[in-house]
């Protein structure tokens, strides 16, 4: 069985707390039922587990990006191994520190090398380096990360993976430096977006493919919202839809 799921550019507002739901063109991806069950499991978890701090902050360390079920780890890198299978993927990237399982687990699904970026360079790493300046949303500073010439080249296909999608920083900074190295960029898998904000904007517009498991419409203490469910809605004409402003 076959699923549809609607992405959307990034003209979409914000949801409000009516659900009326603004967007100017819809892409559709069709997820096998393996897939999407995996991703109902990850809502299901994060529903459970995971602690809204506000409506920007989600915190998920039980189980994701302190304490890690591993299990869970290792099925998330096989869904990312499918949705881009067949792609001729030779290296999965991701950036220290939380999305480091994700690719390693990606990479065993896919059976090739992931790299991580490292945000401060080591006093061993004297060889050729390409660098990309990223902030961080939950921090609040600004990184120059690096990765060394001799992990990345242009015959490499890459896949970038991380915990989350949000401001998109981390992952832009990353493209920049896949661009630098001369490599193709296939594509950016993410276990978490928060779809309210602007990264996946950031990334489409560059062209780039995005997936993500887990795509919040929406939170606040006490609840949350995905994006199939407002799908759902829409689907079932109960979600007011309005046109771009």
């Amino acid at each position: 069985m076959a699923y549809l799921c609607m992405t959307h550019t990034k003209e979409r507002k914000t949801v409000s707390l009516e659900r009326t739901y603004s967007f100017e063109a819809v892409f559709i991806f069709i997820y096998d039922e393996g897939t999407f069950n995996s991703m109902k499991l990850l809502q299901e978890r994060i529903r459970q587990e995971g602690l809204i701090l506000s409506d920007t902050v989600l915190k998920v360390d039980s189980f994701l990006n302190h304490q890690v079920d591993t299990e869970l780890a290792l099925e998330i890198g096989k869904q990312f191994a499918h949705l881009f299978a067949n792609r001729g993927i030779t290296k999965v990237m991701t950036i220290e520190a939380s999305g480091i399982q994700f690719a390693m687990a990606t990479g065993i699904a896919l059976k090739v090398p992931f790299v991580y970026a490292k945000k401060k360079k080591a006093v061993t790493l004297n060889e050729q380096v390409y660098t990309a300046p990223v902030h961080s949303f939950t921090k609040q500073e600004t990184y120059q990360v690096t990765v060394s010439a001799k992990y990345i080249s242009p015959e490499d296909k890459v896949l970038i993976v991380d915990d989350f999608l949000a401001t998109g920083a981390a992952l832009v900074g990353l493209a920049d430096i896949v661009k630098e190295a001369g490599a193709e960029l296939v594509g950016v898998g993410c276990v978490i977006e928060k779809s309210f904000q602007e990264g996946r904007g950031l990334l489409e517009e560059r062209g780039i493919e995005v997936h993500s498991l887990a795509r919040i419409a929406s939170m606040e203490p006490g609840r949350i919202t995905f994006i199939d469910e407002l799908d759902e809605e829409l689907a079932a004409g109960q979600a007011k839809v309005t046109p771009h402003a």
